[in-house]
């Protein structure tokens, strides 16, 4: 099947990769004949690689430039792609020369066999073990834990996304490495795919091992946003409610020893206890009634529906 592919290509002072990555997109796209488009994100750059880009827009229709005024982040750079992508498989590609521009006909034919979404796997990645290798293990263990979608390399950019499973998801903080869980919770078929892996040559690394950390925050937020997002009244009231009976535990326990052992109420953190865990599932409690009328005011305010319809037909 024969798609139009745009290449997203987010970039960060990579001025000696910009101008290989693009004529080995080139040349592993053009002999396949498919349409495309190369879109370059320009995330803040100090170098000379936008303006290598500008030059090679200016030869080549296909590839288009976007320049954001500072360093905005990964995440915000995919998702300009996205918004201003016109293919029906977008392919967001790392600038550092690590991805192989060849693999992504393995994806597109791997996309071909029914699935949404195709996912690279750096399986021989040939990255340091203690800085790069071993967070993104633990990193993708714990996010396929929680998530429920296994991948092996949630870390790879390289992938193949249906326009029509990501147009519409909306990108934020540093959420762009759990596209393939966003997709599969609306539904999508998601695989994924060896892919080659080649040590850095020119430029430094972005991310450090320091990343992990941040990836264990956004993937509390992930977990929330995917079982209640439309029901915070679930996981606030939850918790109100264990800390209102564990309070109400509190107080009985406290009676009885008052009542049949005479001890004073004064002599144990009991009551107290019992008060506080009061107070605090009460609180919980509003908290989740007041993140329902939020929840309520952003659907019906934006007309904003709570699915997402694969297919009409003769509506």
């Amino acid at each position: 099947m024969m798609h139009k592919l745009s290449i997203i290509v987010p970039f960060l002072n990579e001025e000696n990769n910009l101008a290989t990555l693009c004529k080995s997109i080139t040349g592993a796209l053009n002999p396949a004949g498919f349409e495309y488009e190369i879109i370059f994100i320009d995330d803040g750059s100090r170098d000379v690689g936008p303006k290598i880009v500008a030059d090679l827009a200016r030869q080549d229709i296909k590839v288009k430039l976007i320049r954001f005024r500072k360093n905005f982040g990964q995440t915000a750079a995919i998702a300009a792609g996205i918004k201003f992508s016109s293919g029906d498989v977008i392919v967001p590609i790392d600038a550092d020369l690590q991805n192989d521009p060849i693999d992504i006909l393995k994806l597109l034919s791997k996309l071909d066999e029914g699935y949404d979404v195709v996912s690279g796997w750096r399986k021989d990645r040939q990255d340091t073990f203690i800085s790069r290798k071993l967070p993104s293990w633990l990193a993708n263990r714990l996010i396929s834990k929680i998530t429920g979608v296994y991948l092996h390399d949630y870390g790879c950019t390289l992938k193949a996304y249906r326009t029509d499973v990501i147009k519409d998801i909306p990108l934020y903080g540093e959420m762009h490495r759990f596209l393939p869980a966003y997709t599969a919770w609306y539904g999508a078929r998601i695989t994924e795919l060896p892919t080659a892996h080649h040590p850095r040559i020119h430029g430094q690394s972005k991310y450090g091992i320091s990343r992990t950390f941040r990836v264990i925050l956004d993937l509390l937020v992930v977990k929330f946003l995917s079982n209640y997002l439309t029901k915070p009244i679930h996981f606030f009231g939850g918790i109100g409610v264990l800390s209102l009976f564990f309070g109400f535990l509190s107080g009985v326990i406290a009676i009885y020893w008052k009542i049949f052992s005479g001890r004073s109420l004064i002599s144990t953190p009991l009551p107290l206890l019992s008060a506080i865990l009061g107070v605090i599932g009460i609180q919980f409690i509003l908290m989740g009634l007041l993140g329902e009328i939020m929840i309520r005011t952003y659907h019906e305010a934006q007309d904003k529906p709570i699915y997402l319809i694969k297919e009409k037909i003769n509506l």
